[in-house]
């Protein structure tokens, strides 16, 4: 099992070269970004390659995800966007998209535009040989309504979007079968405060964490999506402690799955 973090965890000051240097530093051979992200470019791919590095995923933009479910221009200009992500992950071989089905609370209804504009989202991932992972958010019903209707359809799992959003829902017994990728990150479990924190720093429980992992056999990269700058945690931390602390967080986690 691989180890894997986000570009930008620390700070979008870092060059990408140090960035680099700093995952290679600390066993992480993973990345991923937003798939609007100016950083996704040949450019970027070449210095990650150098250092032995390589994109897992990417991740479709969302800020305005809820559009897709509603009539009119804002849903489509949507659908191409997520669609460009799509692209980009074909063009540099990224097997994996991860797109939200909504954003805040409550979310849309499903309707008969937004089904429309998903599947042409996974006929055309399936074109381009790319797994679309829908990812848990704060309701369960879009969530399952994609997994049921979209056989294709893969699930990305992340800790801390049900730690705040969810506390008390479990998506590893529902989804686990489904499970493409994961977004590992911490947070004290208060309601909406997603706050990105390296594993252990907070209150979720990664021994179920671990235990729900190594019961779906999930040996696929154990990525973190973690940021510095969603909580005054990190403040006083230097790059190079916190990228040592990153990579510390993601062996221990993964010496843990791997005892299960």
């Amino acid at each position: 099992m691989e180890i894997g973090i986000n570009l930008n965890c620390y700070s979008n000051e870092l060059s990408i070269e140090r960035q680099a240097e700093l995952m290679k530093e600390n066993g992480f051979t993973k990345t991923f970004d937003m798939s609007d992200s100016p950083l996704v470019n040949d450019e970027t791919v070449g210095i990650l390659k150098e250092a032995g590095i390589t994109f897992a995923t990417l991740h479709a933009p969302f800020s305005k995800i809820n559009s897709m479910w509603q009539v009119g221009e804002d849903g489509d200009k949507m659908l191409l966007s997520i669609a460009d992500g799509v692209d980009k992950c074909a063009k540099y071989n990224i097997p994996v998209l991860v797109v939200h089905l909504s954003s805040k609370f409550p979310p849309p209804r499903i309707s008969d535009i937004g089904n429309e504009r998903y599947q042409k989202l996974m006929d055309y991932a399936a074109c381009k040989g790319v797994t679309i992972a829908y990812e848990n958010q704060r309701t369960l019903s879009n969530l399952s309504y994609a997994l049921e209707i979209f056989e294709a359809a893969g699930f990305c799992w992340d800790t801390g979007h049900e730690g705040c959003f969810t506390p008390n829902r479990q998506y590893m017994p529902l989804f686990g079968d489904r499970l493409k990728t994961v977004h590992i990150h911490d947070n004290m479990c208060e309601f909406d405060k997603d706050l990105h924190l390296l594993p252990f720093d907070g209150k979720i429980d990664f021994n179920r964490v671990a235990k729900q992992l190594a019961e779906a056999k999930y040996n696929d990269v154990l990525m973190l999506e973690v940021l510095r700058s969603n909580s005054n945690f990190y403040d006083d931390i230097f790059a190079e402690d916190y990228y040592k602390r990153a990579g510390d967080a993601a062996k221990r986690l993964k010496e843990m799955i791997e005892k299960v």
